[in-house]
């Protein structure tokens, strides 16, 4: 009978224990044989164990550090109902006719409501910012993921893994730094935001925050800007190139960059066709669309950026720190500041690179010293040195008229005679442009002809010092040195106090101080600051008033500057400097006083260029574009005189009254 098999095995055990026990030599080598084995499984399991054991040691240190930084880290986060939104108050300026010149600091348009705009604004934002914002609790751990691998595959930072909500925490309540800490905190801030507000209020937040770019903050702003219209009136294509501006907001900015934006609102429409936002029909559609759309973008050319630039610098002084909102009221004419700019550079383009002149200014004033034209420089671009305003430059001859007002208060007259020839002040002999003298002229005459040794003796005949006082009286800031040089012109000046020194001549003997502020409100319209007067009073009289107009009148009509008549009654002064390293051109009608300068910013000579030549012409074309429209005007103490009434004084001879 056959034993079940367990209970053999166990009989054939016990019989093998007691040989086992009693074991010779031969025996050893059986024990000695299964001892490896046993210390082979040993080991492995204690290995196992080993393994375990750190495993879990690294989990509770890790749990262990991990909840020391989120305690640290909580501990001084921002209070999300009570942090303060902050940001710069942004100043417009417009000019005279309410065209806005520039803007400075930040521009917010009203908060939008999502319920107000068309469901595919929102969905473009969602779509190609952060597909699963609907599904994540504030962090996305796959799209961090996602973006490491894709920067890893790059070799370089080409994606983030923020969220919208971490996008919120970041631009409301902490600072931009690239810092772990920071990257924390936004975080922890995020996961508090999602459980504190709902995932259509947190968006909300994020596409009236959200920068665009040139200072335009939030959709709304960004919609009235770009496409003139708000953000509840957007096209499919308009919202996706809006969504697609904040990846990169210089880099596709409709205004500067359309077919870069459009590049890009191509991908967003893509995106949005991938998430089921819209179809691929409507996608179709919005890109059939693109090109009217995008021509409808305004002009990206930015005009009178010197100016701007310049009235920044003053509106403190009017209206104190900007701690809201401003907007700020000039005297410019955006028209005949868009002709100046344009006449400038084209007539350097055509021009320059011959004679040699690299930079040119304009300044335009009306007669009481309100500024409707500046331009500092060829490209504002290029560089932002304004020499209209900053240049520090030798006026040359364009300085004499102040010299012969001295002369005329002195009781010089335009028939007068003066002395053209060779002249020494101790090792100094100025010398005409031409080379020549012309013996005795006229007063008149030598004004006309510019000659510099009659102007050195004149004012070495009223006074050097008499001469200082009347171009300060004009209008004239710089201190000016009292040496007979300055007859001449070699004294620096910048351009605009030079021109408005020329303003008394136009205006009636008035000196100005140009200004180009006229009031600021606050956006609501409420005054801030309102210009009452500024002039400085009459410093001609007007019989010396008339002979000077009738001096400079002849410059442009039979002097240096005939190339500035431009069939209005005009006049002026050419000034040329040592090496022709400056050329001027100041003149005036009876509606405005233009200066005009050209040369190198380094101080080198131009090729033979004089006031009466490249300057003459370019303000010609000024006063042209200035004058549409207008009728002419004589220059003050020039009008004619009414014919004597005989009849009047026969009656009056008769009767003795």
């Amino acid at each position: 009978m056959k034993l079940p098999c367990y209970i053999t095995a166990m009989a054939k055990a016990k019989r093998r224990k007691p040989d086992n026990d009693n074991a010779d030599d031969g025996g050893s080598k059986t024990e000695a044989a299964a001892k490896p084995r046993a210390a082979k499984s040993r080991p492995s399991r204690s290995l196992a164990l080993t393994l375990l054991y750190n495993f879990l040691a690294v989990l509770v240190w890790v749990g262990f550090i991990g909840g020391a930084v989120v305690t640290y880290y909580s501990l001084d986060l921002p209070m999300i109902d009570t942090a303060a939104l902050t940001r710069r108050p942004n100043i417009k300026l417009i000019d005279s006719t309410g065209w806005e010149v520039a803007n400075f600091g930040d521009i917010y348009g009203a908060s939008v409501n999502l319920k107000a705009l068309p469901p595919h604004v929102p969905a473009a934002v969602v779509s190609v910012e952060d597909r699963r914002f609907y599904s994540h609790p504030g962090v996305d751990a796959r799209g961090i993921a996602r973006a490491i691998i894709t920067d890893i595959k790059a070799g370089a930072r080409v994606q983030g893994g923020s969220t919208i909500t971490q996008q919120v925490a970041k631009n409301l309540f902490l600072t931009p730094d690239r810092t772990l800490s920071r990257k924390i905190r936004e975080a922890l801030l995020a996961i508090k935001l999602e459980r504190m507000f709902t995932k259509d209020e947190i968006l909300a937040l994020y596409m009236n925050r959200v920068y665009f770019g040139s200072g335009v903050y939030g959709f709304e702003a960004a919609s009235e800007r770009f496409f003139d219209r708000p953000a509840k009136d957007l096209t499919v294509f308009q919202a996706a190139v809006l969504a697609g501006l904040l990846k990169a907001p210089t880099h596709y900015n409709p205004m500067r960059e359309p077919e870069r934006a459009k590049d890009r609102a191509e991908i967003v429409l893509a995106t949005m066709v991938e998430t089921g936002a819209i179809s691929q029909k409507q996608a179709d559609a919005a890109l059939k669309s693109a090109d009217k759309a995008l021509q409808a973008v305004p002009n990206p050319e930015v005009r009178a950026r010197y100016f701007a630039d310049w009235i920044l610098t003053q509106v403190d002084a009017y209206a104190g720190a900007a701690d809201r909102d401003f907007i700020v009221h000039t005297t410019l004419d955006g028209r005949l500041q868009a002709q100046a700019e344009t006449v400038l550079a084209k007539r350097l383009d055509e021009q320059g690179a011959k004679l040699h002149v690299e930079q040119g200014a304009i300044v335009v004033l009306g007669t009481d010293g309100a500024v409707r034209a500046m331009v500092g420089g060829r490209d504002y671009g290029g560089s932002q040195f304004n020499r209209a305003t900053q240049a520090l430059r030798q006026p040359g001859s364009s300085f004499k008229p102040f010299v012969y007002l001295a002369g005329v208060e002195a009781g010089y007259g335009p028939d007068d005679m003066v002395t053209d020839a060779p002249i020494k002040i101790g090792k100094w002999k100025p010398q005409n442009f031409s080379g020549k003298y012309e013996g005795p002229v006229t007063f008149e005459a030598a004004f006309a002809k510019s000659l510099n040794t009659a102007a050195v003796r004149i004012a070495q005949q009223v006074g050097i010092k008499t001469v200082v006082s009347v171009a300060h009286r004009m209008g004239i800031t710089e201190e000016l040195k009292p040496e007979l040089s300055l007859a001449l012109g070699s004294n620096e000046v910048t351009l605009l106090e030079l021109t408005g020194a020329y303003a008394p001549f136009a205006n009636g003997g008035q000196a100005v101080l140009p200004y180009a502020i006229d009031s600021i409100t606050d956006k609501d319209g409420a005054p801030i600051y309102t210009r009452e007067g500024g002039g400085l009073g009459q410093v001609i009289t007007p019989e010396n008033l008339a002979v000077m107009n009738r001096l400079m009148t002849e410059v442009i009509a039979h002097g240096t500057g005939t190339a500035a008549a431009f069939g209005y009654p005009a006049a002026g002064k050419t000034g040329t400097t040592n090496d022709f390293r400056d050329a001027w051109f100041m003149g005036f009608t009876a509606d405005y006083v233009t200066g005009v300068w050209v040369g190198n910013d380094s101080g080198v000579g131009m090729k033979s260029v004089t006031g009466g030549g490249l300057p003459a012409h370019i303000w010609r074309d000024v006063m042209v574009a200035a004058h549409i429209g207008r009728a002419p005007r004589d220059l003050p103490g020039l009008e004619p005189q009414p014919a004597p009434d005989l009849i009047s004084r026969f009656w009056q001879t008769l009767t003795g009254n």
